[in-house]
């Protein structure tokens, strides 16, 4: 599986229809999702799922209101029930040719919602818009429930995921696999030579862990980590434990480098707590897509990434209401390698 860096193809990503996932606070997520797009449009296509024809005109309305490259929007008719592509989109991995697979993993709600059935056919729907075979993996003739916000890759050998979301009973996945099976799993799929076990995610995360809110590959051999200064916040703990671990991983006897991004403060909205993290960012082909959560900490993080991805121009999107939905910027965002 190549890293999220390397070069890409297209960018898939399903509009916002369900109201239910904002409560309330559904009519700017639109306006976000338009503007994500616009910013993509700007180095590569977007594949734009979209339900029915009926809506086409008043998306391409609001695309073009903020400056998107429409002649780079290919709109593709799929049902979905959520919009969350890194989930539910297919995850492609390279042959030995070079040539792109579709995998097709089984989805199930995040093993927490019941209305899941069109998200699960998603790949199957949209596979013959995109070249390369699709395969279904399974174990034991089983096939396997697997996110991509789940892992992250260093498109090198290496894997990040959490024990909390693949391992714990609680939105268990795949009551039939143990850590020694999703090893060998990733290293069939992925060709991941070691992976990397966190160990909890952050709180407010309906999914239960996952790593794309916490931990990503910036380099082949360094790791952005979500890091909390406050004692008394919930994740302190449990970030912390996170950096001990990656501090005793080591590749060949060296050492990960690893670069702590502080964690915005606690975001709660209708009193509930929503995982709001910088972790959850998308690199492209000559952009990094950062949400922003009109914190102090903002301008702090941007320096940051600014001096990290030196090659690439970094876009802050404000997420606070995006946030609402439980995810940001990387979970509604699903790549397509050259």
């Amino acid at each position: 599986m190549p890293a999220e860096w390397e070069k890409q193809q297209s960018t898939i990503i399903g509009w916002p229809y369900n109201k239910n996932d904002w409560p309330g606070r559904f009519k700017n997520i639109p306006k976000v999702f338009a503007k994500i797009i616009s910013k993509i449009t700007k180095s590569q296509k977007v594949n734009l799922l979209i339900k029915d024809n009926n809506s086409k005109n008043l998306i391409k309305k609001l695309l073009r209101k903020n400056n998107a490259r429409i002649q780079n929007v290919k709109f593709i008719i799929c049902k979905t029930d959520r919009i969350w592509m890194r989930d539910t989109g297919p995850i492609f991995i390279k042959d030995k040719k070079d040539q792109n697979i579709l995998l097709n993993w089984k989805f199930n709600g995040w093993a927490k919602y019941k209305n899941y059935r069109a998200d699960d056919k998603v790949n199957i729907e949209i596979k013959n818009h995109f070249k390369g075979k699709v395969i279904r993996p399974k174990f034991n003739r089983k096939s396997i429930v697997l996110e991509g916000g789940a892992i992250d890759v260093n498109g090198k050998g290496l894997l990040l995921t959490t024990k909390e979301c693949l391992l714990s009973k609680i939105q268990q996945r795949n009551s039939f696999l143990k850590r020694k099976n999703y090893n060998h799993i990733f290293k069939k799929f992925f060709g991941v030579k070691k992976v990397i076990w966190l160990n909890k995610g952050i709180e407010g995360d309906d999914t239960h862990g996952h790593v794309d809110d916490i931990a990503r590959f910036v380099k082949y051999n360094k790791v952005f980590l979500a890091y909390e200064n406050n004692k008394k916040d919930k994740n302190f703990k449990n970030l912390n434990e996170n950096l001990r671990i990656l501090k005793n991983f080591r590749i060949n006897s060296t050492q990960i480098k690893i670069r702590k991004i502080p964690m915005p403060r606690p975001i709660y909205i209708n009193s509930i707590r929503v995982p709001a993290s910088y972790l959850n960012f998308y690199i492209f082909n000559k952009f990094v897509l950062l949400p922003t959560f009109n914190d102090p900490k903002d301008k702090v993080v941007i320096k940051i990434f600014k001096k990290e991805f030196d090659n690439r121009k970094i876009v802050p999107i404000d997420c606070s209401e995006l946030i609402w939905g439980f995810g940001a910027i990387h979970c509604l965002t699903q790549q397509e390698p050259k």
